[in-house]
């Protein structure tokens, strides 16, 4: 009933988060504002016709907005706004612009003095980590790693001393490299939650200690399918430093980049190399 007399919309860009699996992840306000826009942005129009059809909404001007044209298409977007049409933009699964294309068509609407105007729902990021068992108090989220391990691994390394919960992106065909340069940068002993297919059919939410996440994934090929979330523990706090191991890395800080700082500490004093990495950016912060 809603849609039949959809109420007219500020024109403006409606930034509309939709399901990553199961369709009937959406919210009323989302069907609302899709129903009542002039034209619908879409990553894959394809996707979104079926999305829009699912819940009976029909004869929609759809135009493909994604990665690869996305700044024609935020020319034209910020035009029909302009004209005083409303324009709502989906990726094709999830919120826009998070891991996703969105971020150029949201930044040129702005840099015109038009309205943006976000629609939240569903992420994966936060569904995995709503679901994870992981308690500590804040997150950093990554979103997709390089794809090289060599730059993966010096990635990781600057992300391993700190205490958040590390969210990732992965996709099935990197899944088992990941955990592996995981594994090496930041120590077997950390806690890892693979969380693949939310909310779909096959939704599998995995804990375990990460220098056993590789044998898991091996032991069963469904295990290495579908899109995943990636969550790693933080590092432990750098309490244990010894007073002269503080010194002389804090010494080292004054002379040289903290990567390497921190791993000549490591070599002069023998200490934890993630330790020695939570201090030093607990140093920085203090300068």
């Amino acid at each position: 009933m809603h849609h039949s007399h959809p109420q007219k919309l500020e024109a403006a860009l409606y930034v509309v988060a939709t399901p990553i699996g199961n369709l009937g992840d959406i919210s009323l306000r989302a069907l609302e504002v899709l129903a009542g826009v002039d034209v619908v942005a879409a990553e894959d129009t394809r996707n979104t016709s079926h999305l829009l059809k699912h819940h009976s909404i029909f004869a929609k001007q759809l135009v493909a907005a994604h990665q690869h044209n996305e700044r024609g298409a935020a020319e034209k977007m910020v035009g029909l706004i302009q004209s005083g049409l409303s324009v709502a933009f989906v990726s094709d699964a999830g919120t826009p612009a998070v891991s996703d294309p969105g971020a150029l068509l949201v930044q040129a609407v702005l840099a015109a003095g038009l309205r943006v105007i976000p629609v939240p729902g569903a992420s994966a990021a936060v569904a995995a980590l709503s679901a994870s068992g992981l308690n500590a108090p804040h997150f950093l989220f990554y979103g997709f790693l390089p794809n090289k391990s060599a730059a993966r691994r010096s990635a990781l390394q600057a992300l391993a001393g700190h205490p958040y919960t590390l969210v990732f992106y992965e996709a099935p065909h990197r899944i088992i490299e990941c955990v592996a340069d995981l594994s090496a940068v930041l120590g077997g002993e950390r806690q890892i939650v693979l969380a693949r297919e939310i909310t779909k059919l096959f939704e599998t939410i995995h804990s375990c200690p990460l220098a056993e996440a590789e044998e898991w994934l091996l032991a069963d090929a469904n295990r290495q399918r579908g899109e995943f979330v990636v969550l790693v523990s933080g590092a432990e706090p750098a309490a244990g430093l010894s007073d002269d191991t503080r010194s002389t890395l804090a010494v080292l800080l004054e002379e040289l980049p903290l990567k390497q700082a921190v791993q000549l500490s490591a070599k002069i004093t023998g200490a934890n190399r993630n330790e020695l990495y939570q201090l030093a950016l607990q140093l920085k912060d203090g300068d």
